[in-house]
């Protein structure tokens, strides 16, 4: 007696396949890999246009750029701010809450200022930067309630008045 692939039972009385039928898988993988390379060659294409878009090409404007208004202003705060807080008297109580202050506000001014490549070259801020590093390194150094001694007060101050008139200048 020979295999056949049907499976004859004894109640039914048409013969059954052993395994269902079967497509083939080489034209339902062509099909999906065709579809898949589409998809990817059309996403490519997309991506390669946004990325090529003439707006997107020009350089904008940083969003932390101050205007020069601005930059006045908060500079001259700034000059405000150590100049008062350098000629309190050193048995102040309130002179270790005005340091953290113009700490907290020279970290301000540094972190917005410093990156902008327009202001790098002014004097102003040349002397400011300058000015604020001094102070900030004693105050870390000595202490908040340590006074500046008289030689690097003066330097200080000196370079708060240049600054402030370069200011004015518009430099």
């Amino acid at each position: 007696m020979a295999s056949s692939p049907t499976l004859i039972t004894p109640c039914t009385s048409t013969p059954k396949p052993l395994l269902p039928p079967t497509r083939s898988k080489l034209t339902t993988t062509t099909t999906t890999a065709a579809a898949a390379t589409t998809r990817r060659r059309e996403l490519l294409s997309l991506a390669t246009g946004l990325l090529l878009t003439p707006a997107l090409l020009l350089p904008s404007t940083p969003a932390f750029a101050a205007t020069d208004d601005e930059y006045v202003k908060e500079t001259s705060d700034v000059i405000q701010k150590v100049r008062s807080t350098l000629n309190m008297d050193k048995t102040d109580p309130k002179i270790a809450d005005s340091v953290a202050e113009l700490r907290e506000t020279s970290n301000y001014w540094v972190a917005k200022y410093r990156r902008e490549k327009a202001l790098l070259g002014r004097a102003s801020f040349r002397d400011i930067y300058s000015a604020l590093n001094a102070v900030s390194g004693h105050y870390v150094s000595f202490g908040p309630t340590t006074p500046i001694p008289a030689k690097r007060k003066q330097r200080i101050l000196e370079e708060m008045d240049t600054a402030e008139k370069a200011l004015q200048r518009g430099r």
